[in-house]
């Protein structure tokens, strides 16, 4: 029993990951799918459609969190344009 829950959850961390928000919209992109394609109507294009809308609010997330892996007295990062040469 221990090796099927552990496979199971082994399953679910790869599925699900770290957000569970990109999973569900694929769930709720696929169910889209199947209901359009099952109204006879071309359901090609919403796969497509939902991955760049998926990986752009993912990006999005991202971008805003803060990061914790860098120290509070860590020195920030300069851009190339700012260095003074030499």
């Amino acid at each position: 029993m221990r090796r099927v829950e552990g496979f199971l959850a082994g399953i679910w961390e790869f599925v699900v990951g770290d957000d569970w928000r990109t999973a569900l919209g694929v769930v709720v992109a696929l169910a889209l799918t199947a209901l359009i394609a099952a109204a006879a109507i071309p359901a090609w294009w919403v796969m497509p459609v939902a991955v760049v809308g998926l990986l752009a609010l993912s990006i999005l997330r991202a971008a805003r969190r803060p990061r914790d892996d860098a120290p509070a007295d860590a020195p920030r990062p300069v851009s190339p344009a700012r260095r003074i040469p030499g």
